[in-house]
């Protein structure tokens, strides 16, 4: 059988961690299981573990500065970013998170991040005090809303004879991470999704409008969770400033809810899965002037009208073997209402997202919602990234899908 990881490209980077010393064990599970492995190491890394010891396993040149002088070879770190199916960063000390946070590209190491179009993990390796720091603390959070799996250090006995978190995880359950994420790869392969994110606007005149402060991250996050995990994305977006990164995801930009409406009911047909994660304006200006209103000191009266429940349209005629997601935004009576909701509009799955969570909702990068099938089956989550949080859906989709 062959192995789920060959062929696959995997950049590994380490930095001045005694901790360095695990890395070798990861590198031989990897080779073994046929990935292609290149080490990129900080000049304070090499005191901790020999690049020869790192070259001879990854059988691959070990990777410290631009241009090494002994083999006359310039290395690329835009190619380098752009090679790698996946990155991992371990161990990652308190100054190489700095780094990476504030765009410190003053190394190879740091660059080659710079310019990562994958998945990348980030496993953090130092004495207590300095994880447990605010700054430090700070830093992951970050790193980890802005898309990067963090992986958590352990807790045990530290090189400085203090006993807490800063352990880097160890080898073979990095390695599991590893494969559990090649895995998921293959988990929508062949499906057809349509993802609406995003906001509508509801034009007033040529340049007023109705809106919402939806940023489109969460449709944004779920259409790239997606593709990752093999699926072909139709993304239909409101208005939005985000850009599309992977190549399996053919965008569609609209700005009306009507546009939405029409882009929906086409795109459905064929499509396996469709989650409607656009937060889609409600009303919609009845006469939307032609010229610009001019301000006269005088009051105006705008009139209004229901735009079209796109999500009751796409329950109606929704197919035997479609499942349709769809989002609730509830500030009270909140599982009672999303369950109602998810009833009359003949949804599979509803996202129950609360206003009452600090840090979830619209323009941030975190989220903490509830996922609710139509079984009845209650997934609560924690305050986790979107991707994480796209992730969780996506889990709870396909799972319904192969039960």
């Amino acid at each position: 059988m062959s192995s789920l990881l060959k062929g696959k490209k995997i950049i590994i980077g380490i930095t001045g961690s005694i901790a360095a010393y695990k890395i070798p064990y990861l590198i031989r599970l990897l080779i073994k299981e046929e990935a292609e492995v290149k080490v990129i190491m900080t000049h304070v890394a090499k005191d901790f573990v020999t690049p020869l010891t790192l070259a001879t396993l990854s059988r691959n040149p070990v990777i410290i500065d631009p241009f090494d002088p002994e083999s006359g070879v310039w290395s690329n770190h835009v190619e380098l970013g752009q090679w790698a199916d996946l990155m991992i960063f371990a161990p990652v000390t308190a100054n190489t998170l700095a780094k990476m946070v504030n765009g410190i590209a003053d190394n190879f190491l740091v660059t080659t991040y710079l310019s990562s179009k994958c998945l990348v993990y980030i496993a953090p390796a130092m004495d207590l005090d300095m994880y447990n720091h605010p700054s430090t603390q700070h830093n992951i959070e970050i790193l980890r809303s802005v898309g990067n799996t963090i992986i958590e250090p352990q807790v045990g006995d530290l090189a400085s004879g203090l006993c807490g978190p800063g352990r880097l995880e160890e080898p073979e359950k990095i390695f599991q991470m590893i494969l559990s994420h090649f895995s998921h790869q293959k988990l929508l392969h062949g499906k057809n999704l349509l993802i609406t994110a995003g906001p509508t606007y509801e034009r007033i005149d040529p340049v007023r409008f109705i809106g919402n402060f939806s940023s489109g991250k969460m449709g944004f996050a779920l259409a790239n969770q997606a593709a990752e995990m093999g699926a072909e994305v139709m993304l239909i977006s409101g208005p939005t400033s985000i850009h599309v990164q992977h190549k399996r995801i053919n965008r569609i930009d609209v700005e009306s809810s009507a546009e939405m409406t029409r882009a929906c009911l086409s795109g459905s047909k064929n499509a396996a899965i469709i989650i409607m994660a656009a937060a889609v304006s409600d009303f919609t200006v009845i006469n939307k002037q032609k010229r610009k209103i001019k301000k006269t000191g005088e009051r105006i009266t705008l009139e209004l009208e229901p735009t079209t429940d796109i999500l009751k349209e796409l329950g109606k005629i929704k197919k035997k073997d479609q499942v349709l997601v769809g989002f609730a935004l509830e500030t009270d009576n909140e599982i009672e209402n999303a369950t109602t909701k998810l009833k009359e509009k003949n949804l599979d799955f509803i996202v129950l997202n609360s206003l009452n969570d600090l840090g979830s909702g619209f323009g941030v990068d975190t989220n903490k919602v509830t996922i609710i099938s139509r079984k009845g089956k209650i997934i609560r989550g924690e305050m986790k990234s979107k991707n994480e949080v796209a992730n969780d859906i996506l889990l709870a989709v396909t799972e319904h899908l192969n039960y």
